[in-house]
């Protein structure tokens, strides 16, 4: 940014040179994204459900389910967790063949101000109908069914009081209850990689990017998407049919 900015005033001839033209680059070691297994998300979701369901809480209101719900909205989206929490009663359709969440709007927390849901998610290209799995599906039923009559212009995820949950608290939150269960270092963002790998292991980047609302694969696939180890088997057969030993 400052080597642009330099730039400017270089073209407007505030200065003779950019001096940031001999400044070399800062160093960064790749960032390797991390995400989970089936399995490991399975686990979550126990934990979760344990917690949800127990009735020996010591302090607080009693769980209402909502966590449980959010994350299986992250796994069937790809969603940021503003995202989700930004979704409102006329953005959900669990009723048509296929059901649908449109994400059209992220939470806002500011220093000193109310949060509030934004009319528009981070960037143009993330304002997208996402077809969401059976999974997320029934969640959204069940969320549906225990809040009874909402609003359309409602949020589909709300503290007791009506009002917008925290991207903080649901953070907060979800790392208490699985610390308790022993499973460290999970973050809401951690799902959104999770997907993008998921999509692209079994489909392809451009699909994981589309689903992501990213505007270049490039972002998915240095962000978001876990490199596998495993280089494809048909190697094997290829290198069998070039090297083949003779017969003796």
């Amino acid at each position: 940014m400052l080597r642009l900015a330099l730039e400017l005033a270089v073209r407007h001839e505030v200065l003779p040179r950019n001096p940031m033209d001999h400044v070399s680059r800062l160093h960064r070691e790749p960032h390797i994204p991390d995400a989970l297994m089936a399995p490991e998300v399975n686990m979550i979701r126990a934990a979760i459900a344990q917690w949800e369901g127990a009735t020996d809480h010591i302090s607080g209101p009693k769980p209402d389910g909502q966590l449980g719900a959010i994350i299986e909205v992250m796994l069937g989206t790809s969603a940021r967790i503003g995202e989700v929490l930004a979704v409102r009663r006329r953005d959900v359709d669990v009723t048509s063949s296929v059901p649908s969440i449109r994400l059209a709007g992220t939470i806002i927390s500011r220093k000193g101000e109310q949060t509030f849901r934004q009319d528009h998610p981070k960037t143009a290209r993330s304002t997208r109908v996402v077809a969401i799995p059976t999974f997320t599906a029934d969640a959204v039923r069940r969320r549906l069914a225990k809040v009874g009559s909402l609003g359309l212009d409602a949020l589909l995820f709300q503290s007791r009081d009506g009002t917008p949950l925290t991207t903080a608290n649901v953070r907060r939150q979800l790392r208490q209850v699985l610390e308790g269960a022993g499973i460290k270092g999970v973050t809401p963002h951690m799902f959104r990689r999770t997907v993008a790998t998921a999509v692209n292991t079994n489909a392809s980047i451009e699909l994981a990017s589309e689903l992501l609302g990213h505007t270049d694969t490039k972002i998915t696939v240095q962000h978001y998407i876990q490199r596998s180890e495993m280089v494809n088997p048909v190697t094997a057969a290829l290198l069998d049919r070039a090297f083949a030993k003779d017969e003796e």
